[in-house]
């Protein structure tokens, strides 16, 4: 397999543990975003994570590729920027809603599959995942609940690093009677990563709207990498 077939660059882990290939040649090209991986290592992961990459999969020619992200803009959220609204405010004062935060990823891998059909989130994504917990890093994946009788309603999975916070996928249930608490989900989440201390969440791609509506700003990826470098030596 070669570049010229994905038409992205290969990706080696050799190049994320380089400051200089990062900061001279990765960083300024504002032609490349995607590049790609067929290391599912822990190792190689968390590599990716703390150079301000988010990846995801993807399937090519039968084959399972990581597809690690240096993103053109992101949306960061500033805790005092936070937004609650109305509709919120009144589902947490009514339902006393709170949230769980756990190590243990599969329920809500599970929702973000059954929600989210041909997820890029996989098991061997998950795997991989898993795998890092076994590392010596400042790396945490965790998965964020809101629970109701039990049953995760709204959830995501994402990761610290020193004082940051990376969303990486989460679903919340369509079912009528839980409307908005997905919303609810991410405003606990918010306003747990302010009382702990966090710097800001990365909540990754800008586009979409409920990013905006949480109260997240956009960074170009040379403010970004400025504000996450820094991040990352926090706590």
């Amino acid at each position: 397999m070669n570049n010229v077939q994905l038409n992205i660059d290969y990706l080696p882990l050799s190049h994320l543990q380089n400051p200089l290939i990062l900061e001279e040649v990765i960083y300024p090209d504002m032609y490349r975003n995607y590049y790609w991986s067929d290391d599912f290592s822990a190792e190689y992961y968390v590599a990716q994570a703390r150079a301000g990459f988010i990846a995801v999969t993807e399937q090519f020619e039968g084959r399972e590729l990581l597809i690690p992200e240096i993103q053109y803009s992101y949306a960061l959220l500033d805790f005092e920027e936070l937004h609650v609204s109305r509709k919120v405010r009144r589902l947490l004062a009514q339902k006393g809603l709170t949230i769980e935060i756990s190590q243990d990823l599969d329920e809500v891998f599970e929702g973000i599959n059954q929600r989210h059909q041909q997820s890029w989130f996989t098991p061997k994504y998950l795997d991989t995942l898993y795998r890092t917990m076994a590392l010596l890093e400042d790396f945490h994946v965790v998965a964020v609940m809101v629970r109701d009788q039990g049953r995760v309603i709204a959830g995501e999975i994402g990761y610290m690093i020193g004082a940051t916070y990376t969303s990486l996928s989460g679903f919340s249930s369509g079912e009528r009677a839980y409307r908005n608490y997905g919303t609810a989900q991410l405003v606990l989440l918010g306003q747990y990563l302010q009382q702990e201390g966090f710097a800001f969440w990365n909540l990754g791609q800008p586009y979409m709207d409920y990013k905006l509506a949480l109260g997240a700003k956009i960074h170009t990826r040379g403010a970004f990498l400025e504000r996450w470098h820094e991040g990352i030596d926090l706590l």
